[in-house]
């Protein structure tokens, strides 16, 4: 699963490698380590403007959701069921890319996960990437705000993954450069199920 990135480059390294600017730069902050769990706001480019760089909540709301409440158990969406499963179905065509230049894994040294390794996995050169993510724009009834939130997408864990987070193996889906417009332009999210790419993973 991914439920822990970081966003360390500087505001003009997004602006250049995605050719898009920021919708408030003043929410721009560089964050060494995001917790999904807090519900962050990081940056995000939706399929409905590539030209802007958002900042979307973690943690998809669907539509049809009550309250914001969901949101803790769709952090990630399995790429093998996001057109069964109701918070992630009627939001396939919504896509995003998460952008990043690393997340974080634990490696369970023990049956039970009781001893942990943790690992900052990144692309060589810690080079800025984008995770494959579905948005969706939910609005609270009762205070009337509109909230835009996302999804990272996960998939199977390629070799060096499975080795690191050995308990779940899973991991999330990395865009590359050759495939952002694909994801972006409404691909099946199976293309998209092994990515390869050239992970870096350094103890930590």
């Amino acid at each position: 699963m991914c439920f822990y990135s970081r966003q360390t480059k500087k505001a003009v390294e997004l602006i250049n490698r995605y050719k898009a600017r920021f919708v408030n730069e003043l929410q721009f902050e560089l964050v060494n380590e995001y917790n999904g769990f807090s519900f962050p706001k990081t940056p995000v480019i939706t399929n409905k403007d590539r030209t802007v760089i958002d900042h979307l909540q973690w943690g998809l709301i669907p539509l049809w959701a009550k309250d914001d409440t969901i949101r803790q158990y769709t952090l990630n969406a399995k790429i093998e069921t996001l057109n069964e499963k109701p918070s992630f179905k009627d939001n396939v065509k919504n896509r995003c890319m998460i952008i990043a230049d690393g997340f974080y894994e634990w490696q369970w040294l023990d049956k039970k996960g009781k001893e942990k390794q943790k690992y900052l996995i990144t692309l060589p050169g810690e080079q800025l990437f984008a995770f494959a993510g579905l948005w969706s724009r939910w609005v609270n009834l009762e205070t009337g705000e509109i909230v835009k939130s996302y999804t990272i997408i996960t998939t199977e864990a390629d070799q060096l993954m499975s080795e690191i987070h050995n308990s779940k193996k899973r991991m999330p889906v990395i865009l590359t450069r050759e495939n952002e417009n694909e994801w972006m332009n409404g691909h099946a999210p199976m293309e998209f199920a092994h990515p390869k790419l050239e992970l870096v993973a350094t103890a930590i």
